[in-house]
């Protein structure tokens, strides 16, 4: 069985992203099938609980004050509808209810007002997972008791071309909430974005931070950009399909016994190249039509992807 390692250079990582293509997939691929079930993938539902207006200016974003994205602000959702959301996304099959709020950094009483919401869905028997901006220790704390099972806080890319994306938070701002929430016994779910113009080199970068945490993220989300008009990254070159694959291919193979997420960039990708990131170790997905504030694949779509796979959503 592949070995779980926490000592991984970016050099070495590097060194898998670029190995032949065939043999990469073929080692990832049996790295997979070690600790997953080859023809299973687990599936979630996003819903975003409040919307826009965020003070971060995260190039990529739809949702950031900073950018004219014709994107109207929505104010924190009741735990009625939330619940009414999370039953619906049951009902389509998906295990885990991930809740994403456009914050910086939550006030204590928002934090309380999400961990009602917390609770809520968790007693309908699924996982839940929230992601709100940067917690303290103690919110972190207030989310764990409620019963949260994940946070998602990406790092988004590595360090050296983290500047370039954002200049509102730190590097280190992440890291500190991510060991908030470690420390409060909560899950992590962090991966990040492929294809803002990062170089091989700089994913590679990407995969050597989130492959050094001990212990690694039991989540890790790969979202191919989305490219918004009104954002800073509306117009870059296209990111080559078979870079995403790669990228998928060397997170299993880093991480092996975390759950490579296939996240954003879905509803412009092929069945050929959802296809060959299952193959290369992806065993998670989004469903639906939208994710936060952008379109989804699409449950009907997916279903019909995953049946030409012979493959099933994981109960």
């Amino acid at each position: 069985m592949s070995l779980i390692r926490h000592d991984w250079t970016v050099d070495e990582i590097l060194g898998l992203i670029e190995r032949p293509f065939h043999d990469l997939l073929a080692d990832a691929h049996n790295c997979h099938v070690e600790r997953f079930a080859a023809h299973e993938v687990e599936a979630a539902k996003l819903l975003s609980i409040k919307t826009g207006g965020c003070p971060e200016d995260c190039a990529y974003c739809p949702q950031s004050a900073h950018h004219n994205t014709g994107l109207t602000p929505s104010p924190l959702m009741d735990t009625d509808t939330i619940v009414t959301a999370a039953v619906e996304a049951k009902a389509e099959g998906a295990t885990r209810f991930c809740m994403g709020a456009a914050w910086r950094a939550p006030s204590d009483t928002q934090v309380k007002s999400v961990a009602e919401s917390v609770q809520a869905v968790g007693e309908l028997g699924m996982e839940t997972c929230v992601t709100l901006g940067m917690l303290t220790s103690d919110q972190a704390t207030v989310l764990a008791d409620a019963g949260l099972d994940y946070y998602n806080h990406n790092l988004d890319t590595s360090p050296d071309f983290y500047g370039q994306i954002i200049t509102t938070r730190t590097y280190e701002d992440r890291l500190e909430t991510l060991a908030n929430c470690r420390d409060a016994g909560i899950h992590l779910c962090t991966g990040g974005i492929v294809g803002m113009g990062e170089t091989r080199r700089q994913r590679a970068g990407l995969l050597a931070q989130l492959a050094t945490l001990d212990p690694h993220p039991e989540s890790v989300p790969i979202n191919l950009l989305i490219q918004v008009p009104g954002t800073p990254m509306d117009s870059l070159p296209e990111f080559p399909p078979l870079e995403l694959v790669r990228t998928i291919a060397a997170a299993r193979l880093t991480m092996p016994a975390s759950v490579v997420r296939l996240s954003a960039g879905r509803a412009s990708m092929s069945e050929e190249l959802h296809a060959l990131c299952f193959h290369a170790g992806a065993n998670s997905i989004f469903l639906g039509e939208r994710l936060l504030t952008a379109s989804n694949n699409g449950s009907d779509a997916d279903h019909e992807i995953l049946g030409q796979l012979d493959t099933a959503l994981r109960v």
